[in-house]
């Protein structure tokens, strides 16, 4: 699916569209899954030489239905379906797709609350996103055959569940879409900072879920926090190429060169939330990004409105309480009350069992400490941090701190 010749949007954009009226026509998403998945191999492989079609879905829909119809009617199959031949004789047609996007009702199911979140996750971004299997697997730093078998077995437990290709209902309708911006949060951060590996970011991963969260605000584009969740992807992400220095080494915000920062993208998530403000009842999302937006308005690191912040985080606390929100509260607050009062937040979470197996918390204990002027107790802390990290560019950080220190 990675392509130079311009095809790639296309496809990603068209996939849910052509898997979505195959379901819905055939029933069977795991069947109608692999089948979009070989037409769009073939339309990566032929379109760049025959060209476009003038109706490209319907294009991908015709291939789709026919590799489906083949496979249904292999020796194994026949048997279990010789009663619905008949009713698969003719390729899809434009005609025979519903009018409306069925690609929301395809988030909703990759996301079901049923999966399991790392099925969630490799579902969405095959089914919804395109993704090849390789590239999923890539995306996350595991073996090929491992990703397919979690996408099998995802698409096994959907069939075994025996979920209808139908829009939830109402009553469950803002949960349901409450998993889907999960996901796609959790795919940015996986992408905004790798969980393990060489390399501290993955560009290809943050642009899908923007990607996809953008197709989402346009299926709901009443929906307040998908706006905030959009708009805080883009002003997290806009500080991307300012993150590592020309070595590759991390760069803290506080010393990032801002002009650097993606100001396009900055003002495009600040117009998303002035328009989405004080629409809906706040949510995380909103407030997150709204936290973004001052970090990305401040003209340089000391101009940083950090009362207004540590407001917000406090807001966010109420709002969607959790380890990571008072961890972040405590930075804010040492930012405005000093560093002893920060430490003193951040002791609240060491009996927190949720903390136990992330690096962030010594992390920003030891910035803390520094700051503090307590250089031995800092760098035990960064050092302590390092090693509980599976990403190579923050161990070399993390451990390039404690040595300064030294």
């Amino acid at each position: 699916m990675r392509s130079t010749n311009g095809f790639e949007d296309l496809l990603r954009d068209l996939a849910p569209q052509v898997l979505g009226a195959l379901v819905r026509r055939y029933g069977q998403f795991d069947a109608a899954e692999d089948a979009v998945q070989e037409a769009l191999v073939a339309a990566s492989q032929r379109w760049p030489k025959d060209g476009v079609p003038a109706d490209p879905r319907a294009w991908l829909s015709t291939v789709a239905s026919r590799r489906l119809v083949d496979e249904w009617r292999s020796e194994s199959a026949r048997r279990r379906r010789e009663e619905n031949v008949a009713t698969l004789e003719a390729p899809a047609r434009q005609s025979d797709a519903p009018a409306e996007d069925d690609t929301l009702t395809l988030l909703f199911m990759c996301c079901h609350p049923s999966l399991s979140a790392p099925s969630q996750l490799a579902l969405t971004l095959r089914a919804v996103g395109g993704l090849t299997t390789a590239e999923i697997a890539n995306a996350f730093l595991v073996p090929e055959a491992t990703m397919a078998q979690r996408i099998s077995r995802a698409k096994q437990s959907i069939r075994a569940a025996g979920l209808r290709f139908d829009p939830p209902p109402e009553s469950e309708r803002a949960e349901r879409l409450r998993v889907v911006m999960q996901v796609l949060y959790l795919i940015f951060n996986e992408g905004y900072t790798t969980s393990g590996g060489p390399e501290l970011q993955r560009g290809d991963l943050t642009a899908e879920a923007i990607r996809l969260t953008r197709m989402l605000h346009r299926l709901v584009p009443g929906e307040a926090e998908v706006a905030g969740l959009l708009a805080l992807m883009l002003l997290i992400d806009a500080r991307r190429d300012a993150r590592t220095d020309e070595d590759g080494m991390i760069v803290p915000l506080a010393e990032q060169r801002r002009d650097l920062w993606d100001r396009k993208q900055i003002d495009e998530g600040v117009a998303l939330l002035s328009r989405t403000l004080g629409t809906a009842p706040l949510g995380p999302y909103q407030v997150q990004a709204a936290i973004a937006a001052v970090h990305d308005e401040a003209a340089t690191a000391e101009e940083t409105d950090w009362p207004q912040i540590l407001a917000l985080y406090e807001v966010l606390e109420r709002v969607s309480p959790g380890p990571m929100v008072t961890l972040n509260r405590a930075v804010a607050l040492a930012m405005v009350h000093g560093p002893r009062a920060g430490l003193a937040l951040l002791g609240t979470l060491d009996s927190d069992d949720r903390m136990a197996h992330t690096h962030r918390l010594e992390a920003v204990r030891a910035h803390l400490l520094e700051i503090a002027g307590d250089v031995a107790a800092a760098r035990e802390s960064y050092l302590s941090a390092a090693r509980m990290t599976a990403s190579v560019p923050e161990q070399r950080y993390l451990a390039l701190r404690a040595a300064r220190l030294s």
